[in-house]
């Protein structure tokens, strides 16, 4: 699966489009046929999942969550985050490690 067809320009990095799905079971990010989908057993309660958000796209991804920001979506399941990274191949490769989808 060609995950460098999730991200699209932004104006100081690459953009995504996540899905969140809060109160989960189950920790980690998952691809569907409509994009990258979130679970995280936190509530959309003071921005907590955004946070987990923030985070897990940091530690998936090894950019700073400094360099990551919710851009459209900070009250909705449906975010558009960009990641101020230039070399959008790093940035799905390193996806595709985090998913598990590479050998």
């Amino acid at each position: 699966m060609d995950l460098k067809k999730l991200f699209f320009a932004g104006r100081e990095g690459w953009r995504i489009k996540v899905f969140v799905r809060t109160r989960s079971s189950k920790e980690g990010f998952e691809v569907d046929e409509e994009g990258l989908v979130f679970y995280t057993s936190e509530p959309p309660i003071a921005g907590r999942a955004n946070a987990a958000l923030i985070k897990a796209l940091s530690r998936a991804l090894g950019v700073p969550a400094s360099r990551i920001e919710i851009v459209y979506g900070l009250r909705d399941k449906s975010k558009v985050v960009e990641i101020k990274e230039r070399d959008v191949d790093a940035l799905a490769e390193r996806l595709s490690r985090a998913l598990g989808l590479e050998s």
